[in-house]
């Protein structure tokens, strides 16, 4: 368990990440792939023997919204078991995505204080829930709605006769796009606990949030009528506004009579300031006195 390894508790001294070099940073970067890596491994295989029934899932809702009688096509003789085995990886990523998360979690930690690392087990279960919760939400809904799309164009004088490798790699961008924008609830808590970002923040900058969700939804849409755009755009949207809440909610909060400190403290600047101010004023005053006395003898 990723708790019960050892580079957890690595970088306990709160400045250890500054004694890291780049090298360091490599080295370590290096060791979490490899254990990423080999996580998803152990997921492939343990997928692989079920791929049939997996593959079956997947296109269950391709299959659907084509003429009855009608199959996706493969052109290439290795397409179909090319196939398979992305499936296998896709559901491997899937069931280790909790080492994978660990993983990241490891390679950010020597940058943390020794209070924000008691956070591990909530990073690793909400991104993972999250990232779970996405790849859901593409199959059932988003990917229905923009293959629909496609589909929609035959006529009497056009058949759609289409690929399985283009439309699967359709289906994975999406999986994994919307698996991946998932986890904003997740880093906005955690940003907001480590006192980051606040809600006053986001509010007041969610037209900039809005104008980056729109273009990165453009871009990373399949399609280019923007049905994919609005898809995959309004449940950002709508996790953006969570992501505000959960900032509210969670975030670090200012200690009673913070702003009273804060106050006493502006005050003393501004008398330190004007104190200083005056004694300048004073050696100035001094030093041409002394010069005109020294003129004068």
């Amino acid at each position: 368990m990723p708790a019960d390894d050892p580079d957890f508790r690595h970088g306990d001294d709160e400045g250890e990440a500054g004694k890291m070099s780049f090298l360091d940073h490599l080295d370590e970067l290096r060791k979490r792939l490899i254990w990423s890596l080999a996580a998803v491994g152990v997921g492939f295989a343990i997928t692989f023997p079920y791929v049939a029934r997996i593959f079956d899932f997947i296109m269950r809702p391709m299959q659907r919204l084509l003429p009855a009688g009608q199959t996706l096509i493969y052109t290439d003789p290795s397409e179909a078991f090319t196939l398979e085995i992305k499936i296998a990886l896709i559901t491997g990523l899937m069931l280790a995505s909790p080492m994978v998360f660990a993983q990241l979690w490891l390679f950010v930690a020597p940058g943390l204080y020794s209070h924000e690392k008691r956070w591990a087990l909530p990073f690793i279960c909400l991104s993972s829930f999250f990232f779970i919760i996405g790849a859901a939400f593409s199959h059932y809904v988003v990917f229905p709605i923009v293959w629909g799309f496609f589909v929609s164009f035959r006529t009497d004088y056009l058949t759609f006769m289409p690929r399985v490798e283009p439309a699967f790699s359709m289906y994975l961008r999406l999986i994994l796009t919307l698996g991946v924008t998932f986890q904003l609830p997740t880093l906005v808590l955690f940003l907001a606990r480590m006192g980051m970002i606040t809600p006053r923040f986001m509010i007041r900058n969610s037209k900039y949030a809005l104008l980056l969700i729109v273009i990165a939804s453009a871009v990373l849409s399949p399609d280019g009528g923007g049905v994919g755009m609005v898809a995959m755009g309004g449940p950002v949207l709508l996790l953006y506004m969570l992501s505000v809440g959960l900032a509210w909610a969670f975030g670090r909060k200012k200690p009673i009579g913070a702003d009273a400190h804060q106050s006493k403290q502006a005050l003393l600047c501004l008398v330190a300031a004007d104190w200083l101010r005056h004694k300048a004023a004073d050696a100035v005053a001094t030093r041409e006195a002394s010069g005109v006395a020294s003129r004068t003898w």
